[in-house]
């Protein structure tokens, strides 16, 4: 059994988190921490989450200087289910005790540490991790991720984003046109935090985020291709789904759009719906990328849906364990 420790959570990802390892069969959910400051410190897990009962009767430790000392005598691997911030804080300590690292937030998944100030608000002071980390998009960096130290897991919109777009990037099937991305997420998305603007009695459908979302820049390095990213806040708990408008070379026939997502066809957390539209009800609560699309002459509309808490975060993380673990990259996510 690998031990496993949680720092932050108390969060929604953090929480899947925490259910995922608990019944995985090769994993031991060791510790789960906060913040210092945090006022569910010393509760149970199980008392915030309480369809958890019973599997996650653990305490919420205080991440306190004493507290590493601890996690890396326990622990294998930490997972930071923390603010962007707060990982880039976390990450090289833990990685100094000589832990692996598995970073939900979106610390460490920009190449470039100048563009943390314009997308995330903070300066970053560790271009050498940057440099360091593998990103951690399981279908596509499986090979990296096996031999990383620290996985910077993908964020969810890119997840879904990436998975739809990046078969027909290889293929070299598209213009040199920008790609618009029109995406919805569920208010699980923006965090267990109160505020008014995900409140669920306030939430309607509304866009957010118009040019300067931070997962903008993050698609666009990865698929290496520009993108216009609008993402849409839902007023539903969970789910992604994004309608993604692509133009295609001249000539591009819907047999070779079929064709070009087969690399997808044998990956087991990947559904190619075809010309059946996916869904946020048909992917909600499973660790599936669902992914439809319909083409007319050069114009090609994918439609894409994820778990926001499962493949867009949670989920994926576990992904990515199981590979550096050598396991079944699906152990204790699908049956």
């Amino acid at each position: 059994m690998l031990n496993v420790s949680i720092i932050g959570a108390s969060g929604y990802s953090g929480a899947e988190l925490a259910k995922l390892l608990a019944n995985h069969p090769e994993f031991n959910l060791i510790s789960c921490y906060v913040s210092e400051q945090s006022l569910d410190k010393g509760k149970l897990l199980s008392s915030l989450y309480p369809e958890h009962s019973g599997l996650l009767d653990i305490e919420l430790s205080p991440l306190t200087e004493q507290a590493f000392a601890q996690i890396a005598a326990q622990s294998d691997y930490v997972c930071l289910c923390t603010d962007h911030k707060v990982s880039v804080s976390l990450a090289p300590k833990f990685l100094e005790l000589g832990l692996k690292v598995f970073d939900l937030s979106g610390g460490f998944r920009l190449a470039d540490a100048s563009q943390y100030q314009a997308f995330y608000g903070f300066e970053h002071p560790h271009q050498a991790l940057l440099d360091e980390a593998q990103y951690g998009l399981a279908e596509w960096y499986s090979t990296a991720i096996k031999d990383a130290q620290l996985v910077a897991v993908a964020g969810c919109y890119p997840t879904a984003a990436l998975n739809a777009l990046k078969p027909l990037k290889n293929a070299g099937l598209l213009t040199e046109l920008p790609i618009i991305i029109n995406a919805v997420s569920g208010v699980t998305g923006a965090g267990r935090k109160a505020s008014l603007a995900t409140h669920f009695c306030e939430v309607s459908l509304s866009p957010y985020g118009l040019f300067n979302h931070r997962h903008g820049p993050e698609i666009t390095q990865y698929l290496d291709h520009p993108v216009l990213f609008t993402p849409h806040l839902g007023n539903f708990a969970r789910g992604i789904l994004e309608t993604i408008y692509v133009q295609l070379k001249e000539g591009v026939t819907p047999h070779e759009v079929e064709a070009a997502y087969q690399c997808l066809a044998d990956e087991p957390l990947i559904r190619l719906k075809g010309e059946n539209m996916p869904s946020i009800k048909g992917a909600a609560n499973t660790p599936f990328v669902d992914i439809g699309w319909q083409q007319q002459d050069q114009q090609l509309i994918v439609v894409v849906a994820i778990d926001n808490l499962l493949k867009g975060a949670a989920g994926q993380a576990l992904q990515c364990m199981n590979i550096v673990s050598e396991f079944s990259p699906t152990l204790g996510l699908k049956g």
